[in-house]
């Protein structure tokens, strides 16, 4: 498949990303069980009869998608495509908190119709009165990778020419609750989090919405160039070095012709196991990790992403992200490796545009 360009890049984040100068500005955050997202002023932006109806997620997707729109200069994209793990997970639980309370009768429809994973796409395309392709992959941690991969495909198909991709993924309370229950939060005994050697089990949660517009043709404000996505449901501790081997081969890499590598680490003892593995292919490499800034969710690839996109713009790699010390004189070739929980384990290789 040929290579497409990242145009613009969004963000709505844990940290301040809508702003300026977000390299010097990252926040680290190791001593709660949740993370919220900075949230702007939706007033700005959608109408206010809109926005009682419109749940975190959609609003934040607004947003961030309004955002990359505009950086790339598009008023109509070719194709919607967003990606999320947990969709509108607040008005689902509004629906079934309904089904309870009501005892099966007398429901409203409201809350049902707008808990499907799909009502962000929809949203935006109705905001936009776009009527081209829209289309959502809830694939937990994957979900961006694989809406990447089909936008992609739509340009190299030549369906498209600028393809508005996103990723989006909310917190909600229960949740939130059943995920302290079954320990995939962290305990409050095990604050502070120490990211790169813990020794516990279970995250920090996040969330938040990244929106890129993938285009066919390279612009002067182009972020980097998508050159390949390879995407395994499972892989075996012992075979993440030919996992990440073989996805280099493919495209003609080396370990030392990657010069920053973007890693998941969560804080989760036994997870965190693929990426220490990782790293031993890459002792040349600037070796980063980010998830002390964004939280664990099944999006957080997004913010990656994100930050990737300014590192290559900029030539800068935050103090706040590095593991190692080694750093290059230029940042050309970038590997961001994620997974969640051990499942879902994508790798994406961005190139300087």
């Amino acid at each position: 498949m040929s290579a497409v360009y990242i145009n613009s890049a969004s963000c709505i984040s844990v940290q301040d990303t809508l702003n300026e100068n977000i390299l010097q500005n990252l926040k680290p955050e190791n001593s709660v069980k949740l993370v919220k997202a900075i949230e702007p002023n939706y007033k700005e932006f959608i109408p206010p009869a809109m926005i009682r109806r419109m749940s975190k997620t959609v609003k934040m997707s607004s947003v961030a998608s309004h955002y990359a729109l505009k950086e790339a200069g598009i008023e109509q994209p070719d194709a919607i495509i967003v990606g999320t793990g947990m969709g509108c997970s607040q008005d689902s639980e509004k629906f079934l908190k309904n089904v309870i309370d009501n005892h099966e009768e007398f429901l409203t429809p409201t809350f049902f119709i707008q808990s499907t994973h799909n009502t962000v796409a929809g949203q935006i395309a109705l905001g936009l009165q776009c009527h081209a392709y829209n289309f959502t992959y809830v694939n937990t941690s994957s979900s961006l990778e694989f809406s990447f991969l089909d936008a992609q495909l739509q340009i190299n198909d030549g369906e498209a020419e600028n393809v508005l991709v996103g990723s989006t993924d909310e917190q909600t309370d229960r949740t939130m609750e059943l995920y302290c229950l079954n320990n995939t939060i962290k305990k409050e005994s095990d604050f502070p989090v120490d990211y790169l050697h813990s020794t516990t089990h279970g995250v920090i949660w996040g969330e938040g919405a990244s929106f890129f517009v993938i285009g066919k043709d390279k612009t002067e404000n182009s972020y980097a160039k998508l050159t390949d996505i390879k995407i395994s449901n499972r892989v075996e501790l012992q075979e993440t070095t030919v996992f990440i081997q073989d996805f280099l081969t493919k495209n003609h890499l080396s370990a030392q012709d990657i010069d920053a590598v973007i890693l998941g680490f969560s804080g989760d003892a036994d997870s965190d196991l693929y990426y220490k593995k990782a790293m031993d292919l890459f002792p040349d490499s600037a070796l980063l990790y980010y998830k002390h800034l964004s939280g664990e969710f099944n999006t957080a690839s997004g913010f990656s992403t994100f930050m990737a996109c300014h590192i290559l713009k900029e030539q800068q790699i935050p103090e706040i992200m590095m593991i190692n010390s080694e750093r290059k004189e230029e940042v050309k070739n970038v590997l961001l490796y994620n997974h969640l929980a051990g499942s879902d384990h994508s790798l994406v290789l961005l190139e300087r545009a």
